[in-house]
């Protein structure tokens, strides 16, 4: 399980690299959009690569079909995510940029658990819960501040 931790938190660990490589390709090619293009064509090929590096099946158009409507909305907010962050790296600093990712990350994970929403297991929400979200929004604020 401890290695399950440290490779989650390593890649959380990149988001700060990740938007600021990005708001960097941003000011090379001059607008947002091209650096949110940009890293996502170089991660579509990463990942085809790693695929057929692997050798796994491509699935079938049958196996396509069957996918419900809503999954394929990942690469519509995985976009907006990427675009977000090259807009907005600059303008708030890596800090205050990844406490308000985390903090809307908490918020939103909380509810998907609360209604079991898109497969994740159902967990209500509890006074706990919210007092770990409201305390992120805390750090927020103090990361901001100070």
């Amino acid at each position: 399980m401890w290695f399950h931790f440290i490779i989650v938190l390593a890649a959380g660990a990149m988001l700060p690299m990740q938007a600021g490589i990005n708001a960097g390709l941003a000011r090379g090619w001059g607008h947002p959009l091209w650096a949110a293009a940009i890293s996502f064509g170089v991660g579509t090929l990463a990942l085809l690569g790693a695929a057929m590096g692997s050798r796994l099946a491509v699935p079938n158009w049958q196996q396509l079909a069957d996918i419900p409507a809503w999954s394929w909305s990942g690469g519509v907010l995985g976009a907006f995510y990427v675009t977000v962050m090259v807009i907005f790296a600059p303008k708030l600093g890596a800090a205050t940029l990844l406490a308000l990712v985390v903090a809307g990350q908490m918020l939103a994970s909380t509810l998907l658990d609360h209604f079991g929403a898109l497969g994740f297991p159902q967990q209500s929400i509890s006074l706990p819960r919210l007092l770990g979200v409201a305390l992120l929004f805390l750090g927020v604020l103090l990361i901001r501040r100070y």
